[in-house]
């Protein structure tokens, strides 16, 4: 059986589909997801507390590594295979090089529930890919098309830096790591304790929004669709390879796995609408939040785990 949360997911998929009337309301979903992003931070954050060294760092700089080599391996891709423009291409490969904090979590509980090793630092993997696959999107933007972003280079920064996930994300981490979580008990402990209930609800909203992409399907975009289903699979083995060569324990593989095969539909969107007005975001929604989500949350990570078991990392 799936882990419970992606069944939320599915009720919410099949709610969508079906045009039941069942909604989220707006100010509900932000308070999930504010809730998810920072218990996520405040958990790396205590997991953290003690435990910074050389080797996390250098962990840390693979991961930025691996977040910017994607963008720069998809772009011709997209532009040549999928026959995109240049501003979509970019835009796709931002979208895919940078990660999707609803599939991280659901790679966290996953990897909790069956007692994996995780490192520490597996939540800062979120900020670390998230930041220079975005940059570098839009610097192949640049070059491919002969095009000035309309935003300038500060502009785009602080849109990236100050995006209410990046934020809660890192604050979160930077508070959990100074109380660790025994001083900050008072406060951590209930948020924690929470995480699954409250990824619940944020998968059942996802469910609801994946949909809701989906109707109707543009079954004329049948080579970014095809795209969105398979392209989680071979970043996957990128992202498995990288965790192998870093000697990642299991937990922390799986979730990079995961990760790298995941894509953005929180930070990017942002990013891009400001840096990359001719992108049509409503194809990058498309494809990574009505189709790639779903395929990870559904097949893609028990699959990933089955690798990891097969290659026998412990």
């Amino acid at each position: 059986m799936p882990d419970i949360v992606v069944m939320f997911f599915l009720l919410g998929l099949v709610a969508g589909l079906l045009k039941s009337d069942l909604t989220i309301p707006k100010a509900a979903y932000d308070t999930l997801s504010l809730l998810l992003m920072l218990t996520i931070g405040l958990k790396g954050g205590m997991a953290l507390h003690g435990n910074i060294s050389l080797s996390v760092i250098q962990d840390l700089m693979a991961v930025a590594v691996l977040g910017a080599l994607i963008p720069l391996i998809l772009m011709p891709l997209l532009m040549r295979v999928v026959c995109l423009s240049a501003a979509d291409s970019a835009s796709m490969a931002a979208h895919y090089g940078s990660v999707s904090a609803g599939t991280f979590a659901v790679a966290l509980a996953f990897a909790e529930g069956l007692k994996l090793t995780i490192s520490p630092e597996v939540t800062l993997y979120l900020v670390m890919m998230e930041l220079p696959a975005i940059m570098v999107a839009i610097f192949l933007y640049r070059r491919y098309s002969g095009a000035k972003a309309s935003a300038g280079m500060p502009g785009i920064w602080h849109e990236t830096l100050t995006n209410r996930g990046v934020i809660l994300l890192v604050g979160g981490v930077i508070i959990g790591l100074l109380y660790g979580p025994q001083e900050g008990a008072a406060v951590t402990d209930l948020l924690t304790n929470a995480f699954k209930v409250v990824l619940a609800l944020f998968l059942l909203e996802m469910g609801l929004t994946a949909a809701e992409t989906l109707r109707p399907i543009p079954w004329h975009h049948w080579r970014l669709l095809c795209f969105a289903v398979f392209a989680p699979f071979v970043l996957a083995g990128v992202g498995l390879g990288m965790g192998l060569l870093m000697g990642l324990p299991a937990g922390s593989l799986l979730i990079l796995t995961a990760l790298t095969a995941s894509a953005s539909y929180i930070a990017a969107p942002a990013a891009i609408r400001a840096a990359i007005p001719k992108a049509n975001i409503g194809l990058a929604m498309l494809a990574a939040l009505g189709l790639t989500f779903p395929v990870n949350v559904i097949i893609g990570i028990p699959l990933y785990y089955q690798l990891v078991q097969w290659l026998g990392v412990a």
